[in-house]
């Protein structure tokens, strides 16, 4: 990824289903849920570095003594830093009870996090980015240990001002209200209180979860413990956000990454489990588990970016999707080389587009083989051995040709200076390119503002000497904001939408704009905006190659000298490499739910008025 998209978040819980002192025997160490923990949470360090958080819950502790407990931390090390801070409590203890460790039941009194109930949160934030306040778990506490509640999550909500309505919590601080893990946290534990005060004995999670997740729009996974050891784990109706498990006899664990699980707990893909959209994970106090259906069925619309580039690529399907969505690409790359393999070199933007890369490989090295068996074949037996050889030896030209390198700062304020300074994000491998001869193809898994691209990437690439630079996405055109999850909140951001407005202004079709703004203000107050996207609008003026070729002008600076060329995946290919995460509004702008409109039509209308504000 040239162009940064900052990640969404990620959750880990485990719930041990023994007692502290069987795990101390059975595997040496009573900290076997903290250690599982930590490993989950540094497993998915790709998910939201803004902060990170833990909390445990103390089942069948007596009365007065603390049972819930968080830690959280924004300071760079998120990860690190909570559990150094666990084990800071752990030394000193030990300073006073040396043997304390062999009396794992003991321990539990004494230490903070020593706990059966646990969960961690990795943070990536869309409010209050470095504000350690609005890093999860969130805890609401109240003097009766049912209504005690910790929650947190993976998600975005679009309708949080009327959630806090509802619960008549209008006045809460900005802080409060800035946040959907508060509007959320509000919403459940309202249903909770409503449920303890009939049903105080079994609380049925079913009916609260249901409840309070009908009024929730947006993507959502959420992870959650009340104070007498009931814990969830539950997903949006639609499985934007995605959540698998884990349970055998001794644990139950949940993370937002299959292979998190298979190498924590050593397992095989067969025993993760997928969250169904529209499911909770219920685990009661006693252990007893069930998976119910909380939401009414819809369409899933699980998101493809993941697929893309938000999970690691550990995973099994994810890497074989990842080289399909290359391989896809290949006949579209090898139309834009003329096909001419033998003065083109293939290379890849570190480091995410590496597997898209080699199934781009495998879709060159297929079209190779064929013309080898060809020529072959029409030789007869007219050939000699060098000829043959030559034929067969034959091959995909690849290079590592850019370098991700050190990130520059710069004392000098002055914009050509910090310009010039920007072009040395990436650095170019000397002496891969025959200057003159040459073209290179380079694959990014997607381009989203173009703004490292224009001002380093093809400028470094073009200092080689290449005749022709193809830049390669392997997402489609990003054209309309995210709202379940992801920092893409602006419509003026996105190079295709940029480059759409400037095909407006060439063709003198401005008032398109205006239009769809006058559209907008009307929807916006007939209280309509939630009924369609808008914005489409705009795009129909012109195909997906006329926005290419405009976004490569305009990429391709004064100073260089190589023709510039942009291709994109299709929406077609796209579904056909991912059949599974179907979740495209990224580049079709079809929202799942209805708030998505709300937010792409308030984008716009943001961008119009020359407001920076994100649309929700």
């Amino acid at each position: 990824m040239s162009d940064e998209i900052r990640h969404e978040c990620g959750i880990a819980f485990l719930r041990l289903r023994k007692s502290l002192s069987y795990y101390h025997q059975t595997y040496g160490t009573a900290f076997y849920g903290l250690n599982k923990l930590y490993l989950m949470m540094e497993k998915q360090h790709n998910r939201g570095q803004d902060g990170a958080g833990i909390a445990t819950v103390k089942l069948n502790v007596q009365a007065g003594t603390p049972f819930m407990k968080r830690i959280r931390c924004n300071n760079g090390q998120n990860i690190a830093d909570i559990f150094k801070q666990v084990q800071n409590e752990i030394e000193e203890v030990e300073k006073l009870q040396p043997d304390i460790r062999m009396y794992p039941e003991l321990m539990k009194g004494y230490l903070s996090y020593m706990g059966e109930v646990m969960l961690g949160h990795l943070r990536y934030g869309t409010q209050g980015r470095n504000n350690i306040e609005y890093c999860h778990p969130f805890i609401k506490s109240d003097i009766n240990p049912l209504l005690n509640l910790c929650l947190a999550g993976n998600f975005n909500l679009v309708n949080t001002k009327e959630l806090f309505h509802f619960v008549h919590k209008d006045e809460l601080s900005k802080m409060k209200t800035d946040s959907d893990l508060s509007a959320m946290m509000e919403i459940i534990h309202y249903f909770l209180r409503e449920e303890v005060n009939n049903n105080p004995d079994d609380i049925q999670w079913k009916e609260v979860l249901s409840k309070a997740c009908s009024m929730f729009d947006g993507g959502f996974v959420a992870e959650g413990i009340c104070g007498n050891g009931d814990s969830f784990i539950l997903r949006d109706k639609h499985g934007i956000r995605p959540a698998y498990y884990y349970i055998d006899d001794e644990i139950v664990a949940a993370a937002s990454e299959r292979p998190v699980l298979m190498t924590a707990f050593k397992t095989t893909r067969e025993h993760i489990i997928e969250l169904p959209a529209g499911h909770a994970l219920i685990v009661k106090a006693n252990g007893s588990y069930s998976v119910e259906s909380i939401l009414p069925q819809a369409e899933k619309k699980s998101c493809s970016f993941e697929r893309i580039y938000f999970s690691r690529g550990s995973d099994e399907d994810i890497y074989k999707e990842r080289k399909q969505l290359g391989r896809l690409l290949s006949e579209k790359v090898l139309k834009s080389i003329k096909y001419d393999l033998k003065n083109t070199i293939f290379s890849f933007i570190p480091n995410t587009a590496e597997t898209a890369f080699y199934g781009l490989i495998k879709g060159a090295e297929a079209y190779l083989n064929e013309i080898k068996v060809n020529r072959i074949q029409a030789w007869d037996k007219n050939f000699d051995e060098t000829k043959l050889r030559e034929m067969i030896e034959r091959r995909v030209r690849i290079e590592k040709i850019a370098i991700k390198d050190v990130k520059m700062r710069t004392f000098i304020t002055e914009d050509a200076a910090r310009n010039e300074m920007v072009q040395h994000v990436y650095d170019i491998t000397y002496g891969t390119v025959r200057a003159g001869i040459d073209s290179l193809v380079v694959i990014d898994d997607s381009i989203v503002r173009g703004t490292t691209l224009k001002e380093s990437i093809i400028r470094m690439l073009d200092r080689l000497g290449p005749n022709k630079i193809t830049i390669v996405s392997s997402a489609p055109q990003i054209r309309y904001p995210d709202c379940y999850g992801i920092d893409m909140s602006k419509m003026g951001e996105f190079i295709a939408f940029q480059a759409t407005v400037e095909l407006l202004k060439d063709h003198h079709k401005t008032h398109i704009l205006t239009d769809v703004y006058a559209d907008c203000l009307q929807a916006e107050k007939s209280n309509k905006l939630t009924t369609q996207n808008f914005v489409k609008r705009i795009y129909k003026q012109y195909s997906i190659e006329e926005i290419n070729v405009k976004i490569a002008q305009m990429l391709r600076t004064s100073d260089v000298n190589a023709d510039v060329e942009i291709i994109y995946q299709t929406i077609e290919n796209l579904h056909e490499a991912c059949p599974d995460n179907q979740g495209d509004w990224y580049f079709t702008g079809d929202y799942p739910t209805p708030g998505g409109n709300v937010v792409v039509n308030k984008a716009f209308m943001n961008y119009m008025e020359g407001n920076v504000a994100r649309g929700y």
